[in-house]
């Protein structure tokens, strides 16, 4: 059944219990709107070969912005009710004559390419839904609140969606059910059944939420932030002056040169500023701070030990060097060069791999005293990723 699979992702309804200017499926979570991590689903997955929305007839303009790139297929119109907008979306993939078709809510952005995989294997062997054992003990009420029976939960699942079915078949219990005047199916297992279908249930998935309140986005919010990390930036800026010498160290390489640097290490103006950058990233202080110029230890010091103190620093908090990025500000010498061996040794200190390490430079224009060749300049900015915390 492989590459004969169609999704069916229903976004027609209007969301308002989420709260928000706009339907929830159109709102943003992570990195874009609901229904395009939802649609993203499907036709990044292997086995999936058409994925059919299916809109608003209001919501032609959000629906292009949030879809735009994906490989999908033209949306269709929905009805005015789920069962409606279903069988709308099935309707238009009559013309490729999937053999499985998966039915999924827009608004449970988190199912996983496992869980889609399962739905497919599931599918083969007939109708299926994905479902969760209940945990909690459930109650049934009467209209005043007052319990009239204890369910046993065992016999219980919570079920969710993408739901498998043949295609013809459940094309042909839509129809059965508009025919007949039914239209008060909100969950397309529960069609299957009265149509007489035998419907199984696969193992669901715990994130595989639904997002219908406030409540629900707020904690997917938080579920995307603690995914993404917290992701900080720093910036460093250093200087040195020339003095007498026949070499530099800029960015971790020796660089023969008429003069050389003056620091109190070997006054590699690039790893410093990297490194300012990283503490800053941190609210950690400064270089200095750390290697205070008084002290006689650091003394020629070579700078990929501080370099490596700042990416430890980061690792100690459980966090990650995501990208480095240096200038260099110097009539001479000429950085170009040297440009692809100092990404290699800074990204060798810093452990990332060296497509995460840019080096530029450029001159002052002969402005200022890197202009009249006192010395050098360096700016840098660091992205860190750390865990993310609410304190």
């Amino acid at each position: 059944m492989s590459g004969n699979v169609a999704a069916v992702v229903v976004a027609g309804g209007r969301g308002l219990r989420a709260g928000g200017d706009v339907p929830k499926q159109y709102r943003p979570l992570g990195n874009g709107p609901v229904l395009r991590q939802s649609l993203a689903i499907f036709a990044s997955h292997a086995e999936i070969r058409w994925v059919q929305p299916v809109i608003h007839r209001d919501d032609g303009e959000l629906f292009a912005q949030a879809s735009c790139g994906l490989a999908i297929l033209p949306p269709a119109l929905g009805a005015a009710t789920r069962q409606g907008s279903v069988r709308a979306g099935l309707e238009a993939l009559a013309a490729h004559a999937p053999a499985i078709v998966l039915v999924h809510d827009a608004a449970r952005p988190f199912a996983s390419p496992t869980l889609v995989s399962r739905a497919i294997a599931a599918a083969a062997r007939g109708a299926a839904i994905p479902g969760l054992a209940i945990t909690d003990t459930i109650k049934e009420v009467d209209a005043t609140g007052a319990v009239t029976r204890t369910l046993d939960r065992m016999r219980l699942r919570g079920i969710q969606t993408p739901q498998a079915f043949a295609y013809d078949a459940l094309l042909a219990a839509h129809r059965k059910a508009a025919a007949a005047g039914h239209d008060d199916f909100t969950d397309d297992a529960a069609l299957a059944e009265w149509a007489g279908m035998s419907v199984g249930v696969f193992e669901g998935e715990a994130d595989n939420i639904k997002l219908t309140t406030a409540d629900d986005f707020a904690r997917a919010d938080a579920r995307v932030l603690a995914a993404l990390g917290d992701v900080r930036t720093g910036n460093g800026y250093d200087v040195h002056a020339f003095t007498d010498g026949d070499h530099v160290w800029i960015g971790g390489v020796k660089i023969a040169h008429e003069r050389g640097l003056s620091g109190h290490s070997d006054a590699d103006v690039g790893l410093h500023a990297l490194v300012d950058a990283i503490l800053g990233a941190l609210a950690d202080g400064d270089i200095g701070a750390h290697f205070p110029p008084s002290d006689p230890q650091w003394k020629g010091a070579s700078s990929d030990r501080f370099l490596k103190f700042a990416v430890e620093r980061v690792a100690k908090r459980g966090g990650r060097v995501m990208h480095l990025d240096l200038t260099i500000v110097c009539e001479a010498p000429k950085i170009g060069p040297h440009r692809d061996a100092m990404r290699a040794r800074i990204a060798e200190i810093a452990g990332i791999s060296i497509d995460r390490v840019g080096v530029k430079a450029t001159t002052s224009e002969r402005l200022g005293f890197t202009g009249r060749r006192e010395g050098i300049a360096a700016f840098a900015t660091a992205t860190v990723r750390l865990p993310w915390s609410v304190a």
